[in-house]
């Protein structure tokens, strides 16, 4: 149950994203940090999402957007 409760807020952080411009990266996706805070801190051990405690939103890293894109196709047929 736990790692499905991990993939969902994943995934919900993906879908309720956006795309910032960024001169350096080209871009980077951002999300409001408005779930539970264990749940967040595991996705950052993980590698999938950072930010900074302070910040109210978070970013994806490379490997989350290829994972959401995996469960995209799992969760939404």
């Amino acid at each position: 149950m736990r790692e499905n409760i991990k993939e969902l807020t994943l995934l919900l952080l993906y879908l309720t994203s956006w795309k910032e411009s960024d001169r350096l990266t080209g871009g980077s996706h951002r999300s409001w940090k408005g779930y539970p805070f264990k749940i967040l801190d595991e996705l950052i051990e993980e590698g999938y999402i950072y930010g900074s405690n302070k910040a109210k939103s978070i970013y994806f890293k490379e490997e989350g957007i290829k994972e959401t894109e995996k469960m995209l196709k799992k969760y939404i047929k």
